[in-house]
């Protein structure tokens, strides 16, 4: 889902729901009008996307993929509710996949603890 959403950022290949509430429209237009934003949420949902479907990078994918996915999550939390179910879904496999991986985050948190 983040390969196709990031790709879509770039070519605009699925149409616009025609529901949309007017908060999230005026939402994607001020983040539209700000250059950069959308094509770097876009890279990096294709960059984690890809990572986390290959089992020897699920756990940076997942990491890169955790901060899109919050402003994913908060989005359907306060603008759009309709999506909510699909993000919490998306959220909790983000987060069993952190989980999963701990071990592989520690020797970064624990390199950081001896410098202070």
């Amino acid at each position: 889902m983040f390969i196709n959403a990031g790709l879509n950022k770039f070519f605009n290949y699925m149409p616009v729901p025609k529901d949309l509430p007017e908060n999230m429209i005026k939402l994607m237009t001020a983040f539209m009008q700000i250059g950069w934003l959308m094509p770097l949420i876009a890279v990096a949902e294709i960059v984690g996307g890809v990572l986390f479907i290959t089992n020897k990078f699920r756990a940076l994918g997942a990491i890169v993929i955790f901060p899109v996915m919050i402003g994913i999550l908060l989005t359907h939390l306060l603008i759009a509710p309709s999506g909510l179910p699909i993000a919490l879904v998306l959220f909790a496999i983000n987060i069993w996949v952190i989980i999963e991986n701990r071990k592989k985050y520690l020797p970064m948190i624990n390199e950081q603890t001896k410098l202070y």
